[in-house]
Order: C-alpha cells, then structure tokens, then sequence
C-alpha cells in the first residue's frame, strides 16, 4: 500500500464516521437502527456551493435532502428566481426529507448565501436502502410525525397571538 492510498483510506473513514455522526443528530434518521444509519452515511455525498448556487429550485422535484455542514443558505420563494427571501438556514440545518419519501414539488428555492459545504442524501438510494430494512417503514413515519408536531409546537410558541391569519395557518399535525 502506498502512502496516498493510506491517507485516502483514512479520509474516506473520517468522511464516513463523520456522515454517520451527522445523521446520528438529525431527527428525521433517529428513530433508525445503527445499521441502516451505517449504510445512509455510505451513500450520502458532500457538495461544495458557491455564493450564488442554488441548491434546488422552486418547482424541481430533485428528490434530494440536504445537512448543512457550513455555510449559509437563504430559501426564496417567487417567480423567475427573483424570489422573497423567506428565512436564512445555517451550519445544521436538514432540509428536504419529505423529498425522500416520495415526488415532491419544491415550494420554494434554496440558494447558498455564502459558500457552503451540504451532505446530501437522494430519494434513489434512500429508497433501495429502504428495500433492505422494510421493517423500519414505521419507524420512519414516526420520526415523521414527531418532525411535524415538534415544528407546529414552535409554531405556536412563536406565533402572535393576535394574527388570525398565523393562528389559520396551525393544523398541520391535523393531516
């Protein structure tokens, strides 16, 4: 073995045991079993993104999830990619695991603010990993819906409690 390959050897290592700590801490994954964890930070890939990329645009069903490793990333909506920008995201923040479950149209774009570094997950390979375990389908779901109750319990601690159009808006776990 020669020392280039050693050290490739050690990055890739590095790079999986770091992927796996990341989807360790996400909430949608935590209700997996390590082994599948192990096979989902295989396949995750990491990009780089300059200031100015878009990481998916508005409409695209692009089938991706996204953790932010470093950077900043700012969520538009609107027509022509000249969109409103809605909310800022940053270092841990996953975005897009409702894409892995099925075709989703993307409601808004997500463009990088700064340069940044994403792990990225697709829908192709979280699906076959699926096949593999199909005994965690409920275990998924369950993440799922503890993702979405826990959003509409900060929804609601945020919310204003005199806007009646934010208070029609609470209702989500209602689905």
């Amino acid at each position: 073995m020669n020392s280039s390959m050693g050290k490739n050897e050690i990055y890739s290592s590095s790079e999986f045991e770091e992927n796996l700590s990341i989807l360790r801490e996400i909430k949608f994954f935590s209700k997996l079993p390590l082994e599948m964890l192990k096979v989902l930070a295989y396949l995750c890939t990491r990009e780089n993104y300059k200031a100015g990329d878009y990481l998916f645009r508005q409409n695209d069903d692009d089938g991706q999830a996204f953790y932010i490793i470093s950077g900043v990333a700012s969520l538009l909506h609107g027509d022509g990619g000249q969109g409103i920008v809605i909310q800022e995201f940053a270092e841990n923040a996953f975005l897009g695991g409702l894409s892995l479950l099925g075709n989703l149209q993307r409601l808004f774009s997500l463009q990088a603010r700064t340069d940044m570094t994403c792990l990225i997950l697709t829908r192709q390979k979280f699906d076959k990993t699926m096949e593999k375990f199909p005994d965690i389908v409920p275990r998924v779901l369950q993440a799922l819906v503890d993702s979405i109750s826990s959003w509409e319990k900060i929804f609601l601690t945020k919310v204003d409690e005199g806007c009646d159009i934010c208070r029609q808006k609470v209702g989500v776990s209602l689905l």
